[in-house]
């Protein structure tokens, strides 16, 4: 029963987290690409990540684990394959981002300056993920008072 409660709670921690994190990338992505704009890229960028980790491993679990709901309550609610889907289109969108990031990390870490040249595409995938984690939220709010959009 604790850890039902637990995961849930970590669960929903994670979304404002993630929100304002991915928020704050966007935010950080549009300003001057100094060495005090990176650091506020990669900081939010980090929490971003954690968050994500956090809110994918405790779905899987709550979805999957035994924990919750039995999983063809999951599998069979167009909602929640709704969910889903909106979950990959913020993970394949997360793959660009990700991968500069990484790189601009390393080439700041040997005290070089990235080719920031692309940030502000990274900042309109930020917004759209935000907005796409906000139709998650409707999403999960009907998944959790029972309703199935019954598609044919």
């Amino acid at each position: 029963m604790i850890i039902r409660w637990l995961l849930a709670a970590l669960h929903l921690v994670a979304l404002p987290v993630g929100f304002t994190a991915i928020w704050e990338r966007r935010q950080a992505l549009r300003s001057t690409p100094d060495v005090a704009g990176l650091a506020r890229v990669f900081r939010a960028d980090t929490s971003w990540g954690l968050a994500a980790v956090v809110w994918i491993a405790t779905g899987l679990l709550r979805a999957f684990g035994g924990y919750e709901k039995p999983s063809a309550y999951y599998l069979h609610n167009d909602l929640f394959l709704l969910k889903m889907t909106l979950l990959a289109a913020i993970l394949l969108l997360e793959i660009a981002p990700m991968v500069t990031l990484i790189r601009w990390r390393i080439v700041a870490a040997r005290g070089g300056v990235p080719d920031t040249s692309r940030r502000g595409l990274f900042a309109k995938i930020s917004t759209v993920q935000a907005v796409l984690i906000l139709v998650m939220v409707a999403a999960a709010t009907g998944m959790a008072r029972g309703f199935d959009l019954a598609l044919p």
